[in-house]
C-alpha cells in the first residue's frame, strides 16, 4: 500500500487559519503540506530580531522588513522566513501576503533545521523566483547566499564568514556579516 500525504491548497490552509484550527501550532505550508516549524531557540530569536532591526535601519524606506511573517508562493506554499525583505506598499499586504515579485530576498536563521533550509527551502524559493536567499548558519556563524536562478535552481552559492554582502536588489548597500551572525558581546 502506498501512503500519500494529503495536499492542501492555499485557500484551504487560510480557512484552517481563520477557523482557529491551527492557533496553537507553529506550522507553515510547503508544497501543499502543512509542516511543523522547529521551536525557535534563544540565539535564533535574538539574532533574527536584531538582523531585522539592522536591515530596517540600513534600508530605510527602500524596503519593508517582515520578521517571521508569511509569504505566498505559487506552488501552494506559504512559508514564514525569519526575515523577508519586500517592497513597500501602503495597504497591499492587507489583501495578501507578499508574492515572489514583491520580494527582494529572504533570510532563514538555521541551527537544527540547516539541512531543510539548504535543501527544501532553497528549492522552494528558487522555483518561486525569489531572486536571493540567505541562510545564516548559527553553528559556524556563516552566511550562505544563494542567487542567480536558472531552470528553477539557484546557480550561485557563496559562503561568507566575514566582510560584507551586497544584496542584488540594492548593490549600493553593504550588509555586515558580523551584524547578522555575531552577538554584541563579541563585537566589542
Amino acid at each position: 500500500m502506498t501512503v500519500v500525504a494529503a495536499k492542501w491548497t492555499l485557500e484551504e490552509y487560510h480557512q484552517m487559519i481563520a477557523s482557529g484550527v491551527l492557533d496553537d501550532r507553529r506550522v507553515e505550508l510547503i508544497r501543499g503540506e502543512i509542516v511543523e516549524m522547529a521551536p525557535e531557540g534563544k540565539p535564533h530569536a535574538d539574532f533574527s530580531t536584531k538582523a531585522g532591526n539592522y536591515l530596517a535601519r540600513l534600508l530605510g524606506e527602500r524596503a519593508e522588513i517582515r520578521p517571521a511573517k508569511p509569504i505566498t508562493l505559487p506552488d501552494q506554499s506559504e512559508p514564514e522566513p525569519d526575515v523577508a525583505i519586500v517592497q513597500c506598499f501602503d495597504e497591499e499586504y492587507l489583501d495578501h501576503h507578499p508574492y515572489p515579485e514583491n520580494i527582494f530576498w529572504v533570510i532563514e536563521y538555521s541551527e537544527s533545521t540547516l539541512k531543510k533550509d539548504l535543501g527544501l527551502k532553497a528549492e522552494v524559493y528558487a522555483e518561486s523566483g525569489i531572486p536571493e536567499y540567505w541562510v545564516v548558519n548559527l553553528k559556524d556563524r556563516s552566511v550562505i547566499v544563494f542567487k542567480d536562478i536558472l531552470n528553477s535552481r539557484y546557480t550561485s552559492e557563496t559562503t561568507y564568514r566575514g566582510g560584507n554582502i551586497q544584496p542584488s536588489a540594492f548593490p549600493d548597500v553593504l550588509v555586515s556579516i558580523d551584524r547578522l551572525v555575531k552577538s554584541r558581546r563579541k563585537l566589542k
